[in-house]
């Protein structure tokens, strides 16, 4: 199967340090990455390689875990272990920290941009989610504080088209939350795993939200944005098989595969069965590269615009750069 996951090149993106996280720009021409260098890297493409075309590195003063782009690709967020995250705006010249949000007591572990850019959500160690106001002069309010986690919090993602926010904790659950009479509440409690929810991520339509979990499973879930508390039927559950430890998940809303990195080294790639019953679906491993880096692979990203097109980095420091093509077996 490891032919189904083309290795097209390498680059060092963050020697002599930990590579966190990585996120294509919407129109897919940048990729943002972030480390324990406490920097950021923008990467393009350069002939057939890849290229760093900025270095972002006056906003933080810890490690950077997690960066993301608004929907327009005009600002990018970064969330950092010095508690506070950044937002850079793209000027003429590059990119400029325009704003520092501060708040949280703790890591800032995830920061997410709501579909409609004017909404912005953290999560840090300190157990809790803040959803933040963006008005049209850019400034920004936190307008909630959520603390339904009983543990740290490790991602939040926003749903495509709604605002529908997810979150993942070290308490083993994942929390969706919605706006009620102007104040944002916990809606829903989704438990299954066994032990920490490490990521989570929408599909496409945002019917259906994966989660990744210590205890060596994925779990596929229809969302029902009217009654997200009302599960219409059990979560799918499929194995990673190997080791226990942290897996991140990507759905590419391209083509619909689920691509996962592991802290075995390895990456997965993950097909809807043909026959799978769409209210109950199986998947089936379609790629898997054991030793896709070196050490632990922190996380995998699809290209928004080109079909296939994969990055992953990892505790090595390095980015790598994959082109997928499904095998027939799918």
């Amino acid at each position: 199967m490891k032919e189904a996951l083309e290795l097209l090149g390498r680059v060092p993106g963050h020697p002599d340090s930990r590579c966190w996280f990585l996120a294509w720009s919407p129109g897919g021409g940048l990729l943002a990455s972030c480390g324990g260098d406490r920097v950021i890297r923008l990467w393009g493409r350069e002939g057939t390689g890849w290229s760093c075309r900025a270095v972002l590195g006056e906003g933080h003063q810890r490690t950077v875990r997690r960066v993301a782009w608004s929907p327009c690709g005009s600002f990018l967020a970064s969330a950092s272990f010095d508690a506070t995250t950044c937002i850079w705006k793209r000027q003429e010249d590059g990119f400029e920290c325009v704003t520092t949000l501060e708040g949280h007591e703790n890591e800032v572990k995830s920061v997410a941009w709501a579909p409609s850019g004017t909404l912005l959500a953290t999560c840090s160690r300190d157990k809790s989610v803040w959803v933040w106001e963006v008005d049209e002069e850019e400034e920004y309010e936190c307008v909630s504080v959520l603390n339904s986690h009983t543990q740290d919090v490790k991602h939040v993602v926003w749903h495509p088209n709604q605002e529908l926010l997810a979150s993942a904790s070290y308490d083993d659950t994942v929390k969706l939350y919605q706006e009620e009479e102007d104040d944002w509440v916990c809606c829903a409690t989704l438990e299954g795993h066994e032990s920490t929810v490490w990521s989570v991520a929408f599909n496409r339509s945002g019917e259906r939200l994966a989660s990744c979990s210590d205890d060596k499973t994925n779990h596929l879930r229809r969302v029902l944005v009217s009654d997200p508390n009302r599960h219409p039927t059990p979560p799918a559950r499929f194995s990673r098989r190997g080791s226990p430890q942290h897996c991140v998940p990507s759905r590419c809303h391209l083509t619909g595969a689920l691509a996962t990195a592991c802290g075995d080294d390895a990456i997965r790639v993950f097909e809807e069965s043909a026959s799978s019953n769409p209210h109950q679906p199986t998947f089936a491993l379609a790629a898997h590269v054991p030793r896709a880096h070196s050490q632990d692979v922190n996380c995998v990203a699809w290209n928004p615009k080109e079909p296939g097109l994969l990055a992953s980095c990892s505790d090595d420091g390095e980015i790598a750069f994959w082109k997928y093509q499904r095998p027939e077996i799918c």
